[in-house]
Protein backbone atom coordinates (compact mmCIF):
# COMPACT_ATOMS: atom_id res chain seq x y z
CA UNK A 1 0.00 0.00 0.00
CA UNK A 2 1.81 3.19 -1.22
CA UNK A 3 1.71 6.13 1.23
CA UNK A 4 -0.96 8.13 -1.06
CA UNK A 5 -3.37 5.03 -1.18
CA UNK A 6 -5.69 6.64 2.17
CA UNK A 7 -6.23 9.12 -0.09
CA UNK A 8 -7.13 7.42 -2.94
CA UNK A 9 -9.48 4.91 -1.62
CA UNK A 10 -12.84 5.71 -3.47
CA UNK A 11 -12.91 2.62 -5.04
CA UNK A 12 -13.06 0.18 -2.13
CA UNK A 13 -16.09 3.10 -0.41
CA UNK A 14 -19.66 2.36 0.07
CA UNK A 15 -20.49 6.02 -0.47
CA UNK A 16 -18.25 6.63 -3.67
CA UNK A 17 -15.73 8.23 -2.12
CA UNK A 18 -13.00 8.80 0.91
CA UNK A 19 -13.76 11.65 3.80
CA UNK A 20 -10.72 13.02 2.22
CA UNK A 21 -11.68 12.86 -1.52
CA UNK A 22 -15.41 14.46 -0.49
CA UNK A 23 -13.39 16.99 1.62
CA UNK A 24 -11.81 18.11 -1.83
CA UNK A 25 -14.71 18.19 -3.56
CA UNK A 26 -16.21 20.80 -0.67
CA UNK A 27 -13.09 22.64 -0.88
CA UNK A 28 -13.25 23.42 -4.57
CA UNK A 29 -17.03 24.17 -5.09
CA UNK A 30 -18.25 26.13 -1.73
CA UNK A 31 -18.35 29.45 -0.72
CA UNK A 32 -14.42 30.75 -1.78
CA UNK A 33 -15.27 32.98 1.75
CA UNK A 34 -16.54 30.09 3.98
CA UNK A 35 -13.62 27.79 3.21
CA UNK A 36 -10.89 30.56 3.40
CA UNK A 37 -12.72 31.45 6.95
CA UNK A 38 -12.08 27.54 7.93
CA UNK A 39 -9.02 26.71 6.19
CA UNK A 40 -7.41 30.00 8.18
CA UNK A 41 -8.92 28.39 11.37
CA UNK A 42 -7.44 24.85 11.28
CA UNK A 43 -4.02 26.17 10.39
CA UNK A 44 -4.32 28.23 13.34
CA UNK A 45 -5.39 24.98 15.07
CA UNK A 46 -2.00 23.49 13.28
CA UNK A 47 -0.05 26.01 14.11
CA UNK A 48 -0.65 25.83 17.96
CA UNK A 49 -0.30 22.65 17.80
CA UNK A 50 3.17 22.50 16.30
CA UNK A 51 4.41 25.07 18.93
CA UNK A 52 2.90 23.30 21.82
CA UNK A 53 4.69 19.53 20.35
CA UNK A 54 7.55 22.21 20.03
CA UNK A 55 7.86 22.43 23.37
CA UNK A 56 6.58 19.34 24.89
CA UNK A 57 8.92 17.24 22.44
CA UNK A 58 11.57 19.57 21.54
CA UNK A 59 12.67 21.17 18.23
CA UNK A 60 12.98 17.42 16.65
CA UNK A 61 9.73 16.91 17.19
CA UNK A 62 8.91 16.42 13.35
CA UNK A 63 10.95 13.25 13.65
CA UNK A 64 8.67 12.04 16.07
CA UNK A 65 5.47 12.83 14.90
CA UNK A 66 6.65 10.87 11.56
CA UNK A 67 7.71 7.92 13.56
CA UNK A 68 4.15 8.09 15.47
CA UNK A 69 2.78 9.05 12.04
CA UNK A 70 4.55 5.05 10.98
CA UNK A 71 4.04 2.99 14.07
CA UNK A 72 0.12 3.97 14.25
CA UNK A 73 -1.03 4.16 10.54
CA UNK A 74 -4.23 2.74 11.29
CA UNK A 75 -5.01 5.33 14.10
CA UNK A 76 -3.28 8.19 12.21
CA UNK A 77 -5.73 7.20 9.20
CA UNK A 78 -9.05 7.14 11.06
CA UNK A 79 -7.95 10.59 12.73
CA UNK A 80 -7.69 11.76 9.73
CA UNK A 81 -10.61 10.56 8.11
CA UNK A 82 -12.91 12.20 11.52
CA UNK A 83 -10.71 15.67 11.11
CA UNK A 84 -11.95 15.16 7.28
CA UNK A 85 -15.37 14.80 8.07
CA UNK A 86 -15.56 17.66 10.86
CA UNK A 87 -13.95 20.06 8.17
CA UNK A 88 -16.84 19.34 5.39
CA UNK A 89 -19.14 19.70 8.54
CA UNK A 90 -18.25 22.92 8.91
CA UNK A 91 -17.71 24.20 5.61
CA UNK A 92 -20.92 22.92 4.32
CA UNK A 93 -22.75 24.03 7.75
CA UNK A 94 -21.75 27.72 6.96
CA UNK A 95 -22.29 27.47 2.98
CA UNK A 96 -26.49 26.70 3.39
Amino acid sequence: MSKYSALFEDEDDVFLGSPMSKLMDIVFNANNDVVRYDLENFMKKTAAMELLLEEHLGEDFHEKVQEYIRSNQDVVNSKLKSLSIELMGEIVSKSE
